[in-house]
């Protein structure tokens, strides 16, 4: 039925109205106590078996939805209605902007993906922390919040917008992330360098510390699938020398190989996510669960479809998954299916635990490794 509305509405409609108008429904089911607790039972059944611990909380699953659908938490509950483990806002800056020019999203649908170059639209750091210390929730949700660089604010200034977003919202955060990996804000990038990150993270943990006490809010960074090697290990490198709590792999990339749209879509600018990210996300997983192991927590996204793809990340090394490019072309029925898959995936496995499959693979490969060796 949704694949249905999918083809004959949602695809004649520009894809931001689209993402209003079906993020506006979202919401408007979350408050109607009994359509809430009917579509929750439906799409949200828990299973026991996949119940994990990460980043000092406790979730019904591993499975979340990525920063970028719910820039201002506005739909919390609703999305959480719908299955998401956990649930991650923003990207979120210090200053409200209107992000870039529309038309700004777009689909390419023989590739699965979308393009967007957004540019962090969103009402600033002080009206998303007024709403989150306003609510007053109807399911108990596991809330990310994910912050970045104000467009105007020169890169020279980063540190101090940064940590303005830390001190308002870390008190509301179950966890904060530090976005410096999209592609749609000038110099962002550069942020990942370690000589500009080492600063960054720093000054952000120290905030987020100062800021709240009787608990301490977990941080991770954001990092891009367009990242040498090199810069990869650097980055893991400093993730563990800072106590870092975990980094996220990946945000959307500015490659555009492989693709069957037409030119005139993937020769759009802004990032690309969705199927087309899978390989190059897993690989980065990879690379980064070989080099930090248990130490940290790392989260697969990028090109997330299915169960099996979600199963894939955790042998790679994901104690947490996360999704958003599929969920506009599965529906609200998808979480409860990548739940369900999941459960099969791991009753069919050899290990007992969810948190023992996490990393299976690159283990059992450098185990073969140094018996060849």
């Amino acid at each position: 039925m949704y694949r249905l509305l999918f083809r004959l509405v949602f695809t004649r409609l520009d894809p931001e109205r689209a993402h209003h108008l079906a993020f506006g429904w979202i919401r408007l089911a979350a408050r109607i106590p009994v359509l809430r607790t009917f579509a929750a039972a439906v799409l949200a059944p828990r299973h026991k078996e996949l119940r994990t611990e990460a980043l000092g909380l406790r979730m019904h699953g591993p499975f979340g939805l990525a920063a970028g659908f719910d820039k201002n938490a506005t739909g919390i509950d609703g999305l959480t209605m719908l299955g998401f483990d956990h649930v991650e806002i923003g990207t979120v800056t210090a200053m409200a902007q209107p992000g870039n020019p529309k038309q700004r999203l777009f689909r390419l649908v023989p590739d699965r993906a979308l393009i967007n170059r957004m540019g962090f639209n969103n009402e600033g750091s002080a009206a998303v922390a007024q709403r989150l210390g306003e609510r007053r929730p109807a399911f108990k949700a596991v809330v990310g919040v994910n912050i970045g660089k104000t467009k105007v604010v020169p890169e020279s200034e980063a540190v101090a917008d940064y940590v303005t977003s830390t001190e308002r919202l870390a008190r509301h955060a179950d966890y904060l992330v530090v976005n410096v990996s999209s592609p749609n804000t000038p110099g962002l990038r550069n942020l990942q360098a370690t000589e500009s990150l080492r600063p960054l993270l720093t000054a952000v943990r120290e905030a987020a510390d100062r800021t709240v006490t009787g608990r301490r809010v977990p941080l991770l960074v954001k990092i891009a699938p367009d990242l040498a090697d090199a810069d990869i290990d650097a980055v893991a490198d400093l993730a563990v020398e800072l106590g870092l709590d975990g980094i996220i792999a990946t945000n959307t990339t500015i490659g555009r190989e492989g693709l069957r749209s037409p030119a005139a879509l993937t020769s759009e600018t802004g990032g690309l996510s969705g199927a087309p990210l899978k390989e190059r996300s897993l690989e980065v997983l990879r690379r980064l669960y070989a080099r930090v192991g248990d130490r940290i927590t790392l989260v697969g996204v990028g090109g997330i479809e299915t169960a099996e793809d979600a199963w894939q990340r955790i042998l790679a090394g994901a104690t947490l998954v996360q999704g958003y490019s599929a969920f506009v072309y599965e529906g609200p029925f998808w979480s409860r299916a990548v739940h369900k898959g999941l459960a099969a995936r791991l009753a069919a496995s050899p290990h007992a635990t969810l948190a023992e499959a996490v990393g299976a693979d690159v283990r059992r490969s450098r185990a073969a490794e140094e018996t060849a060796a």
